[in-house]
């Protein structure tokens, strides 16, 4: 069995903090780094892997073992050296998805310039979102409708393609509904049952949340 994906959070304000904590209450290994004491120590009480130091320092980023981490967030977008110092160790070190958060369109092409593998602004996107979409590896976009109710975008296995929604019977494996199929930028909600689903599409379902773990 694959063993869980690892992530660091740099940066402990409300958005660093909300990714670790859905993270960690989820069973997932989180190493939280900021550097400020103060923040650090309010912070161990829930997330157990909490350290204070400067990302900025190659150094740190040695000994935290941050290149065996799969994922790093960086969550420092009020200070852009920071943030972009960050962004590069961090893919000097080898690690292979760096997603951050920036403030503004300027500092969204910077981050993605200086390595960067996805830019989240914080007003579209809460940190619990982001960390639930982190969690449903596989998916490419996911929305919590409710407690029970998620509208999940995912990626067509090899093995859907070139069959029709009717052959794939996903409401009855997988229990969820397609509500729309989309290809490119174009969205079609009228879904045919008798398409032929190929891999250049993305399904948009509507699904019990607990349940899309079979998916995965």
């Amino acid at each position: 069995m694959k063993a869980k994906k690892t992530y660091a959070v740099f940066g402990l304000g409300r958005y660093g903090t909300a990714v670790a904590k859905e993270l960690v209450e989820n069973g997932i290994e989180v190493i939280a780094v900021d550097s400020d004491e103060r923040i650090v120590n309010d912070s161990v009480a829930y997330l157990p892997m909490c350290k204070c130091a400067d990302v900025t320092d190659a150094e740190v980023i040695s000994r935290l073992g941050i290149g065996n981490i799969d994922t790093v967030i960086v969550c420092m977008a009020n200070n852009l050296e920071a943030s972009v110092m960050a962004i590069t160790l961090c893919k000097e070190a080898g690690v292979k998805t760096v997603i951050a958060k920036c403030s503004n369109e300027m500092q969204q092409k910077i981050l993605l310039r200086v390595g960067a593998d996805r830019v989240v602004f914080p007003e579209k996107e809460s940190g619990v979102r982001l960390a639930k979409n982190l969690l449903s590896s596989g998916f490419i976009d996911m929305i919590s409708l409710s407690e029970d109710v998620s509208m999940v975008e995912i990626d067509v296995k090899d093995e859907w393609c070139g069959k029709n929604l009717i052959e794939l019977n996903l409401r009855k494996k997988y229990g969820f509904n397609v509500v729309a199929i989309k290809k490119g930028d174009k969205v079609n909600v009228n879904v045919n049952p008798e398409q032929i689903i190929d891999a250049d599409c993305s399904l948009i379902v509507l699904a019990n949340t607990a349940k899309l773990r079979k998916l995965k």
